[in-house]
């Protein structure tokens, strides 16, 4: 009988193939790569000073990689060999684009398989599409592993070059990469234009008007125009807040409200009446990008938590390939999207002919669909709602619902456009006023039924045209109803910041990443501390500043948006064939003779002398900069020329775009106060002051400055300089200890207390801690007060328990103590206290959310999920959205575990006795297969 080993990525995977082929397929999962290139440090000690020794790649022969299989992969190498040990077939069933191909590849160059070996690719995991994969099997594809192997070699090669030059000129251990860069930049630009915005009000009328035989029908209308000049609105104001435009009427407060006052008195007529047909046509199925688009504005979930969650479902047969940019169906897909949609809606809401979608990006991904529900025939969400929860029902729904209305008619109904003349008396700001209104009606809501695509904030805050709204019956000269009038100011706003939706959105218009790569990019401009997050919006650091500028500055074609574009495109030319892997290095690296265009290895080594201090300064205004320092950022003031100019420090909480001349005189004033001495220890004699720290308030005592240690005078020859001083023995290194530095004592102030009124007495009783409240007459050990990071507590010996209040550390008695200590030590949760607020049910879980209160303060829950509320976050106004977007976000990280860390030695040994340098197996893969 014979025996075939299949290899997929996943366990999960595994699993789930292993239901649909026969018992003579085993089916294993490698867990995903088997192999790396190992960090340099990680090299056999021969090979360390050799062509690898800086990459783990020879750049001087092709680029030729080094590979090293993980060490946390050795036993899963070892149990994949015994298994192939007993098959007749090989079967490589990871994913069908260039990591799957990679993997398989790394798979075929460790196992050394010595029976037939077979590529199987699919798109979903069924039980039609898995035993259609394996009957139809194909070679090996030796480009698509170029693409992926040049991919990996470029950025090390990236990574490794620049990222020195910022430890150098920012900051230690700071990294650079060629698309989070890039990313970072998109994110630092958006802020700039934001710093360099400047706001501008306008004004105008908003009033409710009633033909004079409608029955009462009123309808809202917009004042356009006055005196045949049409009003100025947001969209006319550039971002330096000057108008786009001459000939417009910029109203201001006084003019709007004379306008308002006449239309009240004035006579109003219909002037004009226009209605066309509107039509509005489905979105195509979901690609990756738009996927996360979608789940960021629907679901509230991160780029990262859209894509696990669709890895799982993809794994357990549920839809598609998740990492594509394909918005193509094939044949069955369309036939069920349309068959379902035909029975759940109804003949006339399926069009005669099917929809098909090309793809518009710049990079298509190849092979794959776009993101579907799997199988020839669809699942609706009922029938999965038994075996999906949570995330998983809430995006299957979402994919479900996209698809099934890819396939739907068009929206049908007629847009209504009216406009309004009123003549005012004499004496108002004008004599005629020009009003107009529209209004769209839906008469046919062909794949509305089904889904509607969310949409981003507009900036100018005008409602969407397609907006339904009816308008009353009207005709041309028909007289109105005056029945109210309101002037309106607004000032006009900054361009908004990236959420993660657009900014996966924009980065994928500009041609930059790939589908896999949008959401660990998101998370690591994050995890690299460049991009914060406030509600939705990401806003750069103080530090993404710096580092851009520094990349702008003497790295400019690497950051540059078209170059990085061009560089996908070029991996795509290498993964079709189209290109050849080594050239395309060589001209990345070294140079373009035939262009003259600098190569990597000589643009990082020709750089000139930055200034350190230039790079990480941004100029606020008016004497004011900010400075990115070793310890963080902090605000200075230029303008006086002081020898030792004023400086304070900048906390998190205060975004870029906040930080004015204004803001940063402010925070310098805050900060003069800083250090203010409230008098002398009476035991000790030493100053006692108040702070601000970066971590909040705090009092210390001022410590005497060591003196300086005695040093042997030297004698100097008559008219010259004195000798330099004897070396000191090296012995005398050995023996000679550094005394060790005292620390001043150091309390934060409590939670209650202020530091502009904090006096002497409070400041040395928050030094006195921790106060020995007394002995325990039982075991003989001291009773503390202490305050720790989770709040106030007694300490006896390693028994714990907490204070209900910080002001109990000063005044909590012995008896007292003894009595807390006399009762049970409470483990687990205490009797459950009413909730601070009710949220409603989170369009996740679907559970009731509620903010508690907790150990460690305020959080948000729904039963499943916990998220601590944030700083800015206050309960008793906490809306519903921001809380569903607090468990969004903690889903999102995943539960928290401990790792555990090997030892070094082990490490070491089996690294180098596994490590394999690639060989020309490559370019035979593809005949072995």
């Amino acid at each position: 009988m014979s025996h075939k080993l299949v290899i997929v990525e996943s366990p999960a995977k595994a699993k789930k193939i292993g239901e649909f082929l026969g018992s003579d397929f085993q089916v294993d999962a490698s867990v995903g790569h088997i192999r790396d290139l190992p960090n340099p440090s990680e090299l056999p000690v021969e090979m360390k000073k050799g062509p690898y020794g800086k990459f783990a790649v020879n750049v001087e022969d092709d680029f030729e990689p080094y590979y090293v299989v993980d060490a946390d992969k050795k036993k899963k190498v070892s149990e994949l060999k015994r298994a192939l040990k007993d098959a007749d077939e090989l079967y490589l069933a990871t994913d069908e684009d260039r990591e799957g191909e990679a993997i398989a590849w790394h798979l075929l160059e460790v196992l050394q398989p010595k029976v037939p070996v077979k590529r199987m690719v699919f798109h979903e995991i069924t039980k039609e599409a898995i035993q259609r994969a394996v009957n139809d099997t194909r070679d090996l594809d030796i480009d698509l592993v170029d693409a992926q192997e040049t991919r990996r070699v470029l950025d090390r090669l990236y990574g490794y070059e620049v990222s020195p030059v910022l430890w150098r000129k920012v900051r230690q251990g700071l990294s650079a990469g060629r698309v989070q860069s890039v990313a970072t930049r998109m994110v630092v630009e958006r802020e700039r234009e934001r710093m360099a915005f400047r706001t501008a009000s306008y004004w105008d009328v908003e009033g409710q008007f009633s033909p004079e035989e409608s029955g009462g029908q009123s309808f809202m209308a917009r004042l356009t125009g006055v005196d045949g000049s049409r009003v100025a609105t947001g969209r006319d104001f550039d971002d330096r807040g000057q108008l786009k435009t001459t000939g417009l009427t910029h109203l201001d407060a006084e003019q709007a409200t004379s306008i308002a006052a006449g239309t009240r008195e004035a006579d109003v007529v219909v002037r004009e009446v226009s209605e066309k047909p509107y039509t509005r046509r489905p979105s195509a199925p979901f690609t990756t990008s738009t996927l996360q688009q979608e789940a960021s504005r629907k679901l509230r979930l991160n780029a990262q938590s859209t894509m696990r969650t669709a890895q799982r479902l993809y794994e357990n047969g549920y839809i598609t390939y998740m990492r594509t940019d394909s918005t193509t169906l094939s044949e069955s897909a369309i036939n069920a999207a349309r068959s379902q949609a035909r029975d759940l809606y109804g003949s006339d809401f399926v069009p005669d002919a099917p929809r098909r979608y090309g793809k518009k990006s710049k990079n298509a991904q190849e092979a794959h669909e776009a993101i579907r529900p799997a199988g020839d025939s669809f699942r609706t969400p009922a029938q999965v709602a038994g075996e999906l929860r949570g995330q998983e029902f809430a995006l299957y729904e979402l994919i479900w619902k996209r698809t099934v209305a890819s396939q739907m008619a068009d929206a049908k109904g007629s847009t209504a456009s009216v406009k309004l003349q009123a003549i005012l008396p004499a004496g108002h700001a004008a004599t005629a006023a020009e009003f107009s209104a529209s209004g769209t009606v839906i008469t046919f809501r062909g794949f509305l039924a089904a889904y509607e695509e969310g949409r981003d904030e507009d900036r100018h805050g005008r409602p969407s045209e397609e907006q339904e709204r009816r308008l009353p019956k009207l005709s041309e000269g028909v007289s109105l109803d005056v029945i109210d009038t309101e002037a309106q100011g607004h000032q006009t706003s900054p361009p908004a910041r990236y959420t993660e939706a657009t900014l996966v959105k924009a980065l994928e218009e500009k041609g930059i990443g790939r589908p896999s790569t949008y959401a660990a990019t998101v998370g690591t401009i994050q995890d690299r501390g460049y991009v914060r997050t406030r509600g939705t919006a990401l806003i750069p650091t103080w530090l993404a500043f710096a580092v851009t500028r520094l990349l702008e500055e003497h790295f400019s074609r690497l950051v540059d948006y078209d170059f990085t574009a061009s560089m996908e495109e070029d991996l795509d030319r290498i993964a079709g064939g189209n290109e050849a892997r080594v050239a395309w290095l060589k001209r990345f690296y070294f140079g373009d003779e035939a262009t003259e265009a600098e190569g990597l290895r000589d643009l990082v080594a020709d750089l000139g002398d930055i200034d350190a201090r230039a790079v990480s300064t941004i100029d606020i205004g008016d004497g004011i900069v900010v400075r990115v320092g070793r310890y963080g950022p902090y605000v200075e003031d230029t303008s006086l020329q002081e020898e030792k100019p004023r400086r304070a420090t900048i906390s998190d909480e205060i975004a870029p775009d906040e930080m004015t001349a204004e803001k940063g005189r402010e925070l310098l004033e805050a900060a003069a106060d800083d250090g203010r001495v409230l008098g002398q220890d009476p035991t000790s004699g030493r100053d006692i002051v108040a702070k601000a720290g970066r971590y909040g308030p705090y009092v210390t005592e001022v410590l005497p400055e060591d003196p300086e240690p005695p040093a042997a005078a030297a004698v100097a020859p008559e008219g010259g300089s004195p000798a330099p001083a004897a070396p000191a023995k090296k012995t005398a290194k050995k023996t000679t200890k550094k005394a060790a530095k005292v620390k001043p004592r150091t309390a934060s102030l409590f939670k209650d207390m202020d530091l502009a009124s904090i006096d002497l007495e409070t400041a040395l009783r928050l030094l006195s801690l921790p106060r020995v409240v007394g002995v325990d007459p039982e075991s003989g050990e001291d009773i503390t007060a202490q305050n720790g990071r989770y709040g106030p507590y007694l300490k006896k010996g390693t028994d714990s328990r907490s204070l209900t209040t910080e002001a109990q550390l000063f005044d909590v008695t012995l008896e007292e103590a003894l009595a807390i200590y006399a009762q049970p030590k409470q483990r687990g949760r205490a009797a459950a206290a009413p909730p601070l607020k009710e949220l409603g049910n989170d369009p996740v879980s679907g559970k009731p959310t509620v903010v508690k209160e907790g150990r460690f303060g305020p959080y948000v829950t729904d039963g499943e999920t916990n998220a601590t509320l944030r700083k800015d976050d206050d309960p008793a106004t906490l809306t519903p959205e921001r809380g569903f977007e607090l468990l969004a976000d903690k889903r999102a990280k995943g539960p928290t575990t401990r790792k555990r860390t090997a030892k070094k030695t082990a490490k070491k040994a089996t690294t180098k006795k596994t490590a394999a340098k690639k060989t020309t197996a490559k370019k035979t893969a593809k005949k072995s297969s």
